[in-house]
């Protein structure tokens, strides 16, 4: 009982309210750029080749570890390291997402373009900052729950995107939508200012230089060069069948029939519910199984996944087959990116937290945002079957990496950054 009450506390405190927020605040602008704006575009009659290669306007998130050190090695002359860099980030961005109300899809798809990338660079620098933030005010006994919690209102952020947003636009244009929903970034703002400040322990970089050179020195001389360079290659890999489908979920629900109410209210309900349980359930497992063993399942968990949408493509418009794949996606999501997200926390020294967390998290986007860039293109040349058939194929190049860095029957996990063993 004890034991219940103490793991119950963790969670009962400020800093895991900040962390709820600013997942919130940080997951905000995601769909906006890519999911959301599809199905904007998918309405307005933009041809699904260009559709797909508007992923590329995400770029930034897999970039952003070039800029990171800046970061790092600067502080804003207002609410410390960290906080500062938030709240100036969410303002830009309350702006650029606004701004998107300025924009017509079928008649200025450069336009558009660019506003998105615009907001896909400031939320890029947003994520750096909170994953920074969260890496540095979290001691080791709140890891698993503050991760667990930065999860949970960042997948509430992508749901009310991806789903209110949908419902909305069945109602109201889609300018007035974005404009909305840009308003809901003066909740990051408010979180950034109540937040705590992480304490400092150790001393910023002295020059740029240092910021840039000694993060990646530290990261492969701890992990050793040929093991450090399979983590990258895996980060790269492990979501990338799960990136497919979600590229092209949402213009694959429209073209089978589904409106986008439906797809709005089935996400935004059931879907919301599936990904809270996924999270929970996520940080169980972790806590039992330890991560080696957690990315073997969950990896695996999200291969089976794409199933749902394979049989969704066999048998058409059917409502009942549309919750049970919208469902398994969710919980799914819930269980690998709170595992997964847990995994590149432990591998960050919080010296250089912000760029080493940016490089990890902009090799994780690489997947979502570049290798899927081909989605569109690739389901106009086979048809809906054989792309959910070929996204589980694409799947299991990370899962055969983790016998190498993560196997199964490891007695301890990796050491992470300061140099502790964590038992598996």
């Amino acid at each position: 009982m004890k034991a219940t009450q103490s793991v119950l506390q963790v969670f009962q405190s400020r800093k895991m309210a900040a962390l709820l927020l600013l997942g919130f605040a940080s997951g905000l602008p995601l769909f906006l750029t890519s999911k959301t704006l599809q199905a904007w575009m998918t309405v307005e009659g933009v041809d699904l080749k260009s559709i797909g290669l508007f992923s590329l306007v995400g770029l930034p998130y897999s970039l952003k570890f070039l800029w990171s050190p800046i970061l790092d090695r600067f502080i804003p002359p207002f609410l410390g390291r960290r906080r500062g860099w938030l709240i100036l980030t969410q303002g830009a961005l309350l702006l650029a997402i606004g701004a998107m109300a300025l924009q017509n899809p079928a008649q200025a798809l450069q336009l558009l373009a660019l506003n998105a990338l615009i907001i896909a660079f400031f939320s890029a620098t947003q994520d750096i900052a909170f994953d920074a933030y969260r890496t540095d005010v979290l001691e080791t006994h709140e890891m698993g729950a503050g991760a667990a919690v930065a999860v949970l209102g960042y997948r509430i952020a992508l749901l009310i995107t991806g789903s209110l947003a949908l419902i909305l636009a069945d109602r109201i244009p889609w300018p007035t939508v974005y404009l909305l929903l840009a308003v809901l970034m003066a909740i990051g703002m408010i979180t950034a200012l109540w937040a705590p400040e992480p304490v400092l322990r150790d001393r910023p970089p002295d020059s740029l230089a240092d910021a840039v050179r000694l993060p990646f020195i530290e990261f492969f001389q701890r992990l050793g060069a040929v093991r450090g360079a399979l983590i990258l290659v895996f980060i790269v890999l492990y979501k990338l069948g799960d990136a497919l489908v979600n590229n092209m979920s949402t213009p694959f629900l429209l073209k089978t029939g589904f409106t986008q109410t439906d797809i709005g209210a089935i996400q935004g309900g059931m879907g919301l519910l599936a990904t809270i349980v996924g999270v929970l359930a996520g940080g169980a497992v972790l806590s039992k199984l330890g991560i080696n063993r957690s990315l073997w399942i969950f990896g695996g968990l999200q291969a089976v996944s794409n199933l749902a949408y394979l049989g969704l493509s066999q048998v058409g418009r059917d409502y009942s087959f549309m919750v049970v794949a919208i469902n398994i996606e969710n919980f799914c999501a819930g269980l690998g990116t709170a595992a997964f997200v847990a995994f590149l926390m432990s591998l960050c020294n919080q010296r250089f937290s912000a760029t080493q967390f940016a490089l990890l998290s902009s090799l994780m986007a690489v997947s979502r945002d570049i290798l899927v860039a081909p989605a569109g293109g690739i389901v106009e040349a086979t048809g809906w079957p054989l792309f959910f058939t070929l996204s589980l194929v694409a799947a299991l190049p990370g899962l055969l990496l983790l016998p190498v860095f993560a196997p199964w029957n490891a007695k301890v996990e990796a050491v992470n950054a300061n140099g502790e063993d964590g038992d598996d």
